[in-house]
């Protein structure tokens, strides 16, 4: 067992505190090449991740760099900062931190490489940066240690692969080099512990005392919740009390629109004039900042939120989690509940409220997940080929380079491990000279092989764009929100295409406030306040989710049993019905309703893929349907059922669900769809192939788009075969429209498919009529509309005492 140096061991004890046993661990196996630890949030991770760094640094001098901290969120690097100056500067041991961020200065970014601090806290992005340039080798010389924090966070995303593939430079730049990962609770430690270690190397696992179970419920409230919709607005009073009744409260929402939503109406009712902010990543860092300094200060009694304030951070005294919305995935859920009671072995309190009435079923199978330990994820896909690509090109930025070296570099990174030649060679070709239809024009000749067989930039002046460049955030389209006037305030972000929408006079809601948008100018959208007018609502484009294939199948499974005691009687009474007028969908089949309504004939397929897969299943089945002169009008989808209506019923589906019918659909459909040039334009700046930022400038969305959308056009017509084009195809089908769900989907069913014709609107398809698309109501009486539109709908179908 290795003892904590004598100044460490006193400053414990000063404080009456032990080392806990994980962190034992991990201070005992310091030297372990890959090291992982997995421990409830709460458990003290970080800690036990600086501790070997802090022994060793209170043992003797090092010189420069020793050890880099690697974090998901620029705030949680700054917060990590602050908590380990602390007891750094109680201890007065000579160890220097410093952070590095994209809000870090350039004076200080600058020092940073010539003379870099003991421990260095930064982001994938801003590692990736230092990796580019040729002074790398000097400052990472002598790095001891890379600890990457909220692992699990970066695990299934382009991030996470951008960053390995820098710490496999880091590898090669310092052989010794340990690598630690620390994470919350997840459903597969194995595949972060292989996403950790260099590839095929393995990599130890420390399991920390999950400790208590949490107390999570659902929010007992007086009205029951709609039958669609996503914002939760019944439950305001109910979450009001609960606010009151502790002393802070996070309001979790899934999307930024809904949030803005909630917090609008929640401010509305609000008659105790109660401390509420709002927080997401669309709103303005000074705004994030003033929020976030309120919730450390203990000045807020509750917050709006979304994933922005998912992660690691200890954000003041938080004692309840409120989800409003289905958490669509049980690991985030557990991730969100962890931010209350944020200490070693208190249990996290938590409330869930449904935003509708199948979000009551969710809900609660969400809650027996969290009860059974049972986390989900998804099968972690092939690395990314437009993120090998910016890899190259940052690697040519800090000097010249060897093909073979560098593909046995990245074949370290796991989900690179099984890269061929073939692949990673028409990367490098792609990358330097465009490719076949391209390498005509000068602009993408980038880089050269020289006589001796290595591999440099064509022209060295190019390292500045391409570093300007780097990272695999996609951001949306926004522009800049500011009060009028010289020097007026900065609130945050909209999307351009919302923008373009607004007439002088529009209103509209950003950070809780009602603003009057006034003028465009010099990409900025200029308001005033406006508070007596209805707003309409900033679209946001963040993340959103889809209910997990693990959630599905346990909501699948409760549709089998007899009675649901558990779940509230409207809800059970819902079921009953459904099951008496048709049947519930079960496990290892597919349901399918048909009905007429209104002169339309109405199909409703029960896929439980998610929202994207089952979006893409309306798209094919439609087109089939029109090949076979069904007449299909449209559809609808959640995450749990497609509904379609045309003029001409459907007498059997089963040819519309042969998986190789889907697949060519799927592609001929893609081949001229907007879904391939969205995507073309993400993954073609990520590869390097269309610049975001220009030194001096900014293009407009609009600008870019143009200027992907005739790229895209120019390869699908003169080069189809093209790697970017491959590239497009593949990430299209695993994002936008997520047909590996399908296809799980159809497999699961083996076939068997439970098609029922019915004479009316079944009680499980009936909420799909309410969705937002299916019913286009819109103005100041909206509510009202939708709601005569609800209860009439119900009322045919058996479900107005509900």
């Amino acid at each position: 067992m290795r003892a904590l140096p004598p100044i460490l061991k006193n400053w414990f004890d000063t404080r009456g505190w032990s080392i806990h046993p994980h962190q034992q661990d991990m201070l005992d196996r310091s030297d372990a090449p890959s090291l992982l630890l997995i421990a409830p949030t709460g458990g003290g991770k970080t800690l036990a991740g600086f501790l070997p760094t802090l022994a060793d640094l209170a043992e003797g001098p090092h010189e420069g760099l020793h050890t880099l901290y690697i974090s998901p969120l620029k705030a949680l690097a700054s917060d990590i900062r602050r908590n380990l100056e602390r007891p750094i500067a109680e201890m007065a041991l000579p160890i220097r931190v410093e952070d590095r961020t994209g809000d870090t200065s350039a004076t200080r970014k600058r020092r940073q490489r010539a003379d870099p601090p003991h421990i260095l806290l930064t982001t994938p992005e801003s590692l990736a940066l230092l990796t580019s340039y040729e002074d790398a080798p000097r400052m990472f010389a002598g790095l001891k240690r890379v600890i990457i924090d909220e692992i699990h966070a970066l695990e299934e995303s382009k991030r996470g692969d951008q960053l390995m593939l820098a710490v496999s430079r880091l590898q090669t730049l310092c052989p010794e080099m340990r690598r630690v990962g620390l994470s919350a609770t997840v459903d597969d430690p194995a595949a972060i512990a292989r996403m950790l270690a260099k590839h095929p190397d393995p990599c130890e696992v420390v399991l920390a005392d999950p400790g208590p179970d949490p107390d999570i419920r659902m929010l007992e409230t007086t009205e029951a919740p709609p039958w669609s919709g996503g914002g939760g607005r019944y439950a305001i009073p109910a979450v009001l009390e609960q606010v009151k009744q502790h002393k802070t409260t996070l309001i979790f929402h899934n999307t930024r629109a809904q949030a803005e939503i909630f917090f609008h109406h929640l401010w509305l009712a609000n008659e105790d004039s109660l401390p509420i902010g709002i927080h997401h990543g669309s709103l303005s860092r000074e705004q994030r900042e003033r929020v976030e300094q309120a919730m450390v200060d203990g000045q807020l009694r509750a917050i709006v939120c979304t994933g922005s304030l998912d992660l690691g951070i200890d954000w003041g005294d938080v004692d309840l989690v409120i989800q409003v919305g289905a958490p669509k995935n049980v690991k985030r859920l557990v991730q969100r509940i962890g931010r209350a009671n944020h200490r070693y072995n208190a249990p996290s309190k938590a409330l869930l409220v449904p935003a509708n009435r199948f979000e009551v079923v969710e809900c609660h199978a969400a809650l027996e997940a969290v009860k059974d330990h049972d986390l989900d994820g998804e099968t972690r896909q092939r690395g990314p080929k437009d993120v090998l690509c910016q890899h190259i090109l940052i690697r040519a930025c800090a000097g010249a380079f060897d093909a073979m070296d560098l593909l046995h570099e990245i074949r370290t990174v796991g989900p690179y491990a099984d890269l061929t030649r073939a692949e990673f060679d028409d990367c490098l070709d792609f990358v330097a000279t465009g490719g076949y239809a391209l390498r005509a024009y000068d602009k993408w000749q980038r880089l050269m092989q020289r006589a001796d067989g290595m591999w440099q930039l064509r022209d060295p002046r190019a390292t500045r764009q391409i570093r300007m460049n780097i990272g695999t955030i996609m951001d949306p389209d926004t522009l800049k929100v500011r009060f009028t006037g010289r020097g007026g305030a900065p609130l945050g972000e909209i999307e351009e295409g919302f923008a373009a929408q607004l007439t002088p006079g529009d209103t509209f809601l950003i950070g809780g406030q009602i603003v009057r948008y006034e003028a465009l100018r010099e990409m900025t959208v200029e308001v005033t306040r406006r508070a007596d007018k209805e707003p309409k609502i900033a679209t946001f484009n963040g993340t959103k989710f889809a209910t997990s294939t693990q959630l599905s199948q346990r909501i699948l499974r409760m549709f089998q049993q007899d009675n649901w005691p558990t779940l509230p009687t409207h809800t059970a009474q819902w079921l009953h019905l459904q099951r008496e007028v048709s049947r519930l969908p079960e496990p290892g089949r597919l349901l399918i309703e048909s009905f007429p309504r209104d002169a339309r004939h109405y199909t409703c397929v029960y896929g439980f893929a998610g929202r994207n897969a089952q979006q893409t299943l309306g798209l094919l089945m439609t087109k089939r349907m029109d090949e076979l002169n069904l007449a299909p009008l449209g559809f609808v989808a959640t995450d749990y059922a497609t509904l379609i209506w045309g003029l001409e019923p459907l007498r059997d589906p089963a040819p519309l669900f042969d998986l190789h019918a889907l697949r060519d659909g799927l592609d001929s459909w893609l081949a001229g769809n907007a879904v391939m040039k969205r995507t073309f334009k993400s993954s073609a700046i990520i590869a390097g192939l269309i610049d975001r930022n220009h030194a001096g400038q900014r293009k407009s969305g609009r600008q870019a788009t143009f200027s992907s959308d005739i790229l895209y056009d120019t390869l699908h017509r003169y080069d189809p075969d093209h790697l970017m084009l491959r590239i497009t195809g593949e990430e299209a089908e695993r994002g936008l429209v997520d047909f590996s769900r399908i296809e799980e989907m159809i497999t699961r069913v083996h076939g068997t498919i439970d098609h029922i014709t019915l004479d009316r609107v079944t009680p499980l398809s009936a909420p799909l009529f309410l969705e937002h698309g299916r019913t286009p109501v819109e103005g100041a009486g909206q509510d009202r509309l939708l709601a005569d539109a609800a209860q009439e709908l119900m009322a045919e179908v058996g479900l107005d005492a509900l």
